[in-house]
């Protein structure tokens, strides 16, 4: 039954995890790839079909041959980024998920009211610059890995800064939380109703993780640099064990406030990103619906999933399992859209 399927996905972001997943599960996969960029997956092997186009506008225009070849579609942070939410509401292709939980990830807004919602403690939002008094973060809309967030100190700084965002209107501005930034990667299966907890990772920028190597002496010394928060790798990460009841209550009752927002809810990968104070508080300040890179340590598995299954189980393999299982129980229709 399992091979009347193909698990098909964008060559990008968690491609390489989501295909070996789904071959250790059984099936054929296919992957979606912009001409040039062949050589991981060809050299990792991890792709039974690679359909290349010549740019990422071109994906709308393979839905018929992924039609033909029987694919889903697992969605990440590049496929929704290069295409928007609105070409992915639109594509009708078999897709693992529910496509309206798009609309209250990629709003901060609608973000934040789910997460307040839940239960969630969350960093204080500013809905005035001129009502900034303290350290903010300024997010843009969209998932788009940390690029264009820059930091400010008060009013004065933020105006200084906003110049270099000319026709940038969609932003929040967030409270900078003091500590160390954690994300929880969670999977929540619709079949069993259980909730996951699979790993969690740190995140590597460019450049402001380099700066804090540089001593504050240096720093003056230096031409000014303004710090960028784009995303060049993940750091695998254990929590205190102390902390794990209050993840798992994080994660359920995100679940089960989407449940009320956007029916059928949240279910599959998701991750909550966190910072923890030294005082142990666990502040949420946004959430990725699906699959995260942050997993892509864990190929063969995290010291989670090593307590759970007695096999390597990546998020990536969580999905193709929970799709294999949907497939024998005649159960597709609860994860697919």
């Amino acid at each position: 039954m399992v091979k009347a399927y193909k698990i098909a996905t964008l060559a990008s972001h968690s491609a390489l995890q989501i295909l070996k997943g789904a071959r250790q599960e059984g099936f054929e996969t296919i992957a979606i790839c912009l001409k040039g960029k062949e050589k991981p997956y060809k050299s990792f092997g991890v792709a039974d079909k690679i359909i290349t186009i010549d740019s990422y506008n071109d994906f709308m225009n393979v839905q018929d041959e992924l039609i033909k070849e029987n694919a889903i579609l697992i969605p990440h942070a590049s496929l929704i980024a290069y295409l928007g939410t609105d070409k992915v509401n639109e594509l009708k292709v078999p897709y693992f998920g529910n496509k309206g939980i798009l609309e209250w990830e990629s709003d901060r807004t609608m973000e934040r009211k789910w997460l307040v919602k839940a239960g969630l403690k969350m960093p204080k939002i500013f809905k005035k610059p001129e009502d900034i008094d303290r350290p903010v973060i300024i997010k843009f809309h969209g998932a788009l890995g940390g690029k264009g967030y820059f930091v400010a100190k008060d009013h004065k700084d933020f105006k200084e800064k906003i110049k270099n965002y000319k026709g940038e209107t969609g932003y929040v501005i967030q409270e900078y939380i003091v500590g160390v930034h954690c994300f929880a990667h969670y999977f929540h299966s619709p079949l069993t109703g259980e909730l996951e907890l699979l790993g969690f990772d740190k995140r590597y920028e460019s450049n402001v993780d380099s700066l804090g190597r540089i001593s504050a002496r240096d720093q003056i010394a230096l031409p000014t640099i303004d710090p960028s928060y784009v995303i060049v790798g993940n750091i695998p990460l254990v929590v205190r064990e102390s902390l794990l009841p209050e993840f798992f209550r994080m994660g359920e009752d995100t679940v089960k406030e989407s449940k009320k927002i956007c029916k059928p809810g949240l279910f599959g990968p998701f991750c909550l990103e966190t910072v923890i104070t030294p005082e142990t508080e666990i502040i949420t300040f946004e959430i990725s619906a699906r699959i995260v890179a942050g997993t892509n340590p864990y190929v063969d598995g995290s010291p989670y999933t090593a307590l759970k299954y007695d096999e390597p189980m990546s998020t990536g393999r969580r999905i193709a399992r929970e799709i294999k299982t949907a497939i024998k129980t005649k159960q597709l229709d609860k994860i697919l859209a």
